[in-house]
């Protein structure tokens, strides 16, 4: 894959249970890291600000960018530690 496939999303942890979750189009926040929004490495900045805007308390506790790419319609982590956040530890 090329390098620009690698796309970002937004994740965090929900403020009332501490599940992963992740910034979706329309403004929420998944469980489902397929629902999260991709976006080219010139827009994350803007995502992640506006996955920490709004008044307080926010639904999540620290949101910040990970790399991920869309494989076979499914959006896939790059690194080990998100793919555990999103589908459980490995075997």
């Amino acid at each position: 894959m090329a390098e620009s496939d690698v796309k970002r999303i937004v994740t965090a942890n929900r403020l009332r249970d501490g599940i992963p979750v992740y910034r979706t189009l329309d403004g929420g926040w998944s469980a489902a890291i397929d629902d999260a929004r991709l976006v080219v490495e010139e827009e994350s900045e803007a995502l992640l600000a506006e996955a920490q805007s709004g008044p307080p308390p926010l639904p999540v506790v620290a949101p910040y960018l990970i790399e991920a790419r869309r494989v076979e319609g499914k959006v896939r982590p790059l690194t080990l530690r998100e793919v555990i956040r999103a589908f459980g530890p490995t075997i």
